[in-house]
């Protein structure tokens, strides 16, 4: 019996993913997937919304943007609130988060899977380019609420938090200009001039290219609605999402399965780790620009205001994160939260027949199994520690 590590950076809450895999005749046999989940949305329950909203960066330290945000809309769709002027500045601080979980892979777990020393001090500049985005939109740090706070743009900060941003992803990740497709992408590996292209110059290698591959389906950008229909109708639906009665995946992979640096490797060699590591690559080199796209969208906004009373309904709320589409379905009563449903990334992912219990399945048991297996665990990216347990049943 052999076991492996995916460490994760620290969330609000202790949570797991165990991954038992049984081996016999030289093959994968048995995949067991378990994730165990804090009861994050349970201690939502019985908070006024302004609560509620102090909680969830205590709950979610890996995402706490996205979470919040995603708490925001619901309790505005439950209210009846229209923030979509603030609909710009909530792209722009959900990517610029984004940005820093991919570069947290890229610039922490790459490097070490190789062999390498991470690069601490460069996800620290990065993350500080990112930080100064919030005060640059709203500089009393008010914008993480159900209505939005005061915006008020600082354009030169922003122009300069982005460019900031920009620079230190090309000089730490791609130590060049990103490449634009798959040529690009395969003189980039050769050369070799950073952790990240090395580490897929490894995984565009036989054995590893198609390593995790399998059939299950990218989730479709579905709506709050969507999310929120399903979730109030079935409790189970947080713990075990279905998309037509059937598992699907989310993340960078289901988002930039059209990208040029994408499309030949899912062609060549279908949904495996090469697939995954380029469309992470893809993404995290769009960001920037998408940054200063939606900073060009920005206009001067108050607070979207609601009633003072405690009337009663139900909202969702969905948001793109690193890792996948999260989403929240809240019930308020009497100005409290009652009711309170999240549906994350990591279980999709991570199904008990969901892309890597299946991506496993029928695998080959040799010497690199481990080493692969985690590679794929961290490509669909987990929100909590993750292990890999082998047993050899031979």
């Amino acid at each position: 019996m052999s076991g492996t590590g995916a460490g994760l950076e620290g969330t609000g809450l202790e949570g797991s993913v165990s991954v038992r895999l049984k081996t016999a005749a030289g093959r994968v046999r048995a995949v067991t997937v378990q994730v165990r989940r804090p009861a994050a949305a349970r201690a939502l329950c019985g908070r006024t919304p302004d609560e509620a909203m102090r909680l969830v960066p205590l709950l979610f330290s890996l995402c706490g943007t996205a979470q919040s945000l995603a708490v925001a809309e619901a309790v505005e769709d439950a209210l009846g609130l229209d923030a979509r002027p603030h609909a710009a500045a909530r792209a722009l601080l959900a990517d610029a988060e984004a940005a820093t979980n991919h570069a947290w892979q890229i610039l922490m777990d790459w490097p070490a899977r190789l062999g390498e020393a991470p690069q601490p001090r460069e996800l620290a500049g990065l993350r500080a380019a990112a930080a100064a985005i919030h005060p640059a939109l709203y500089p009393a740090r008010d914008g993480l609420r159900p209505g939005g706070g005061s915006l008020r743009p600082d354009r030169a900060a922003l122009a300069a938090a982005i460019a900031a941003l920009r620079d230190r992803l090309e000089r730490a990740v791609f130590a060049a200009s990103p490449p634009a497709d798959a040529v690009e992408l395969e003189r980039w590996t050769v050369v070799g001039a950073s952790p990240a292209a090395r580490l897929m110059r490894r995984l565009l290698a036989p054995g590893m290219a198609s390593f995790g591959a399998c059939g299950v389906p990218a989730l479709e950008p579905h709506s709050a609605r969507w999310f929120g229909e399903r979730l109030a109708a079935d409790a189970a639906f947080s713990e075990t999402p279905r998309q037509d009665g059937a598992p699907a995946h989310t993340g960078p992979l289901a988002r930039q399965g059209a990208h040029p640096l994408v499309t030949g490797l899912l062609s060549a060699h279908g949904s495996g780790l090469a697939a995954h590591a380029a469309a992470r690559l893809a993404e995290l080199a769009e960001l920037a620009g998408r940054l200063a796209s939606w900073a060009d969208r920005l206009e001067d906004a108050e607070p979207v205001q609601g009633p003072c009373g405690g009337l009663p309904g139900a909202g969702s709320g969905a948001v793109e994160t690193a890792r996948g589409r999260l989403a929240h379905w809240l019930r308020l009563e009497n100005g409290r939260v009652a009711d309170c449903r999240i549906v994350a990334p990591t279980e999709w992912n991570f199904a008990a027949d969901g892309p890597l219990a299946q991506g496993l399945a029928g695998a080959a048991s040799d010497a690199g199994l481990a080493e692969r297996a985690g590679l794929l665990v961290a490509a669909l990216d987990p929100c909590v520690a993750s292990s890999i347990t082998i047993q050899d049943e031979d």
